[in-house]
């Protein structure tokens, strides 16, 4: 530790020097990481040399500090234990191993003859594997690199490209700590954006292959898309695998492959918030302070002439109601423009259902701009007079309107209840721009109603608690796996269960994972086998396909399948409030889902499922 070490790594030094044993135990923390990362001079012997594992990883250390540079050093032991999930200290032995060999790179290792990696690891396996992830990093950091300009065209899978560095615009993990490293909201659900395509014909021919799994997986977060509107879709993919992890482990236990009471039911999940996905509750984690944007963007309040965040207006209700009240004033959200469509609320102080007309008038009467607008939707909550009595209403009082906008009223009243604000009118008015918005209104409208309480509450100095916050699914089967210090893993992720190497906070269904499980999960059926009697020269050859077109195959089969279900909820979003439409969706999960063996014979079994069907369950084409 010197000068000029970064406070925060100088803290967390002291911390490991004060527990030893993490050295042993593969912590994130341990100082060879620091020193990795500031360039420090190996200062630590002492403390590593405590135990067997500390005085291999500093003399592996040692070593591959003198030959390689600390980039490419870090990029490789990146690539060995975050991508290939390989723990820490063989991670350190390995690279030990390329060195001496002349591989100090992952460049190096991509280009090096298969024979020389082979030789250098003695595992013909574990050496192919390394230089595959290794040439399939080099290939995707070429693709990145030749992408045209922010404006000049779409990445694949759909992501669209923007002046940010193309790195940023990826996945980024980090060996120091578990998960990704720090990155701005935008850019990660810029990175977790999912292909789709809609075009019905298309659909109506696709039969893709699949097991049961990643089926559930893409009807949850497309589902949430209109059930949870306000969560992004790093949100939805986590809340999806935790519906996933928890429906595989409950049909474990009922075909006999696994045993016992689940972590939630041994009380790992206690004291953690809850929310219903298709049926099943599922522990979740809020993420406190994540803000994030679609395409919409906030207005300026002299251009779009509908106020700022801090905007307010006066109303002198004295002169139109009965009962005299003092001046009011209204706080104004920041106008929400999407599509040519934007959003404005109002929020004001009430005393009386009596005032909310009066009220209305006079702000109309004070911004006539209102009257052009398409929806003048509100809602109100008023607490119990105190003089109630059981001859006299004790209930909270509500009441709203949506004038057109389908829903509106009720959105308005459940964010009012999450906020705890009681006697309050707020007013929502939107402009339709021409396009239809989807499931993504109902986040813009709650954004909207949100700003205008959150200012009213700034300037009355009361205290408001506002919902709507991003979540996590908690993986609660890794959270006993890593208090028991066994193994990581989940059901129905697609993935073996891997050593644990370390564990910093609580463990989440990452995005990540659940976005690459879906990418190679929807093949295509394979033909039938052929006739083995038949004899006629022109019998083709099966055709084997390479690597990338399957890749490019399943992506294709991703965006129908997720076109399928936009078309199938969006036939459905406005007709039926949001626990039937969650009710609904695991039953049409059922209808389409693949047909398997029974038993534990079918247990990870792959089937059929034709688009189509979906299709025909939506409103209006069902018989």
């Amino acid at each position: 530790v010197n000068d000029a070490t970064p406070p925060p790594s100088r803290t967390r030094l002291h911390r490991c020097l004060d527990s030893p044993h993490k050295a042993s135990q593969g912590y994130p923390d341990s100082p060879f990481l620091l020193a990795l990362t500031h360039d420090h001079h190996f200062v630590f012997t002492t403390f590593l040399t405590k135990t067997s594992t500390g005085l291999i990883i500093f003399q592996a250390v040692s070593h591959i500090a003198k030959m390689a540079t600390q980039q490419d050093l870090q990029d490789l032991i990146r690539l060995m234990t975050v991508t290939r999930k390989m723990p820490m200290l063989q991670a350190m032995t390995s690279i030990k191993a390329l060195q001496a060999v002349d591989l100090r790179s992952i460049k190096q290792i991509s280009e090096a003859s298969l024979p020389t990696v082979q030789e250098a690891l003695k595992d013909d396996k574990v050496a192919r594997a390394l230089q595959n992830a290794c040439k399939a990093v080099i290939r995707r950091n070429a693709t990145q690199s030749s992408s045209p300009p922010s404006g000049g065209g779409v990445l694949k899978r759909g992501s669209s490209i923007s002046s940010t560095s193309p790195v940023s615009k990826r996945a980024k993990s980090d060996v120091f700590m578990t998960g990704p490293v720090e990155m701005t909201p935008q850019e990660l659900e810029a990175s977790l954006e999912l292909p789709i395509c809609t075009d019905e014909d298309t659909i109506k021919k696709t039969v893709i292959e699949t097991n049961r799994a990643p089926l559930v997986l893409a009807f949850a977060v497309e589902m949430l898309r209109y059930t949870m509107p306000e969560q992004p879709l790093s949100s939805r993919l986590s809340l999806g695998q935790a519906v996933v992890s928890a429906n595989s482990r409950s049909k474990a236990v009922s075909l006999g492959l696994d045993k016992g009471p689940s972590a939630d039911q041994e009380g790992y999940g206690e004291g953690q918030p809850r929310v219903k996905v298709m049926g099943r509750e599922v522990a979740v984690l809020k993420r406190s302070g994540y803000e994030w944007k679609g395409e919409e963007r906030s207005g300026d309040e002299k251009k779009d002439g509908a106020g700022g965040s801090q905007a307010t207006s006066a109303t002198t209700a004295s002169t139109l109601d009965p009962a005299p009240t003092p001046t009011a004033t209204w706080s104004t959200s920041p106008p929400i423009i999407m599509k040519d469509s934007k959003f404005v609320a109002r929020a004001i102080h009430l005393t009386s259902p009596s005032q909310r007309k009066y009220l209305m008038e006079s702000l109309m009467h004070n911004h006539p701009e209102l009257k052009s607008a398409t929806h003048n939707a509100w809602a109100f909550r008023l607490k119990p007079p105190e003089n109630a009595n059981w001859l006299t209403q004790r209930t909270m009082r509500e009441e709203s309107f949506d004038d057109g906008e389908t829903g509106c009223g009720d959105l308005m009243l459940k964010v009012m209840r999450e906020a705890g604000a009681v006697d309050t009118l707020v007013v929502l008015t939107r402009w339709f721009g021409g396009t239809m918005l989807g499931p993504d209104r109902w986040r813009l409208m709650r954004n909207a109603v949100t700003s205008a309480l959150g200012e009213r509450m700034r300037k009355t100095g009361g205290s408001i608690s506002l919902g709507g916050e991003a979540l996590w699914g908690l993986d609660l089967e890794a959270m006993r796996k890593a208090q028991l210090g066994t193994t990581v893993g989940g059901y129905g992720s697609g993935k073996q269960l891997q050593p644990l190497t370390h564990v910093v906070g609580m463990h989440i269904h990452r995005p990540e994972a659940a976005r690459s499980y879906l990418l190679r999960s929807f093949g295509k059926p394979s033909p039938p086998p052929a006739d083995e009697t038949a004899t006629s020269p022109s019998k083709k050859k099966a055709v084997h396909k390479t690597a990338k077109v399957l890749e490019a195959e399943r992506e294709e089969n991703l965006g129908l399948l997720l076109g399928a279900l936009r078309l199938l909820f969006d036939s459905w979003a406005d007709h039926l409030d949001v626990a039937e439409l969650d009710r609904r969706t695991w039953a049409w999960y059922c209808a389409i889902r693949p047909e398997v063996d029974s038993g534990p014979n079918g247990w990870g079994g792959k089937g059929s499922v034709k688009l189509v069907d979906l299709l025909k369950l939506r409103r209006g084409d069902q018989s």
